[in-house]
């Protein structure tokens, strides 16, 4: 058996480590096409947009609150900086999460 978290950060199947995991961005296939492994079991909900949202709301906001401390620039600045700073960090990690959550609810047997 593969190790959950290698799968679940590459975005493979949760068994045989081969497959990939999701259709889409964010879509999940409905079975894997190396394995046959049917994906209904996983149920992770918001659990990874939460940890995401979290963390990079907590990184944006020190990072703003730095550079309006040290360097004050105008207000553009600040939306030049940080909105497609708030798209990376949150869009990013956020498949990756999903798909390491799916992982390891399979590893525990959790559905």
């Amino acid at each position: 058996m593969p190790s959950p978290y290698f799968t679940g950060l590459m975005c493979r199947c949760p068994r045989c480590g081969k497959g990939k995991l999701f259709d889409g961005f964010l879509t999940l296939k409905p079975e894997c096409e190396k394995c046959g492994l049917n994906f209904t079991f996983a149920n992770v909900g918001d659990g990874a947009a939460v940890f995401v949202i979290l963390i990079a709301g907590a990184v944006i906001v020190v990072a703003a609150l730095v550079t309006e401390i040290k360097y004050q620039p105008p207000y553009w600045v600040h939306a030049a900086l940080w909105i497609p700073m708030v798209l990376i960090v949150t869009l990013w990690p956020l498949r990756g999460l999903k798909s390491l959550l799916i992982s390891l609810q399979y590893h525990h047997k959790a559905s």
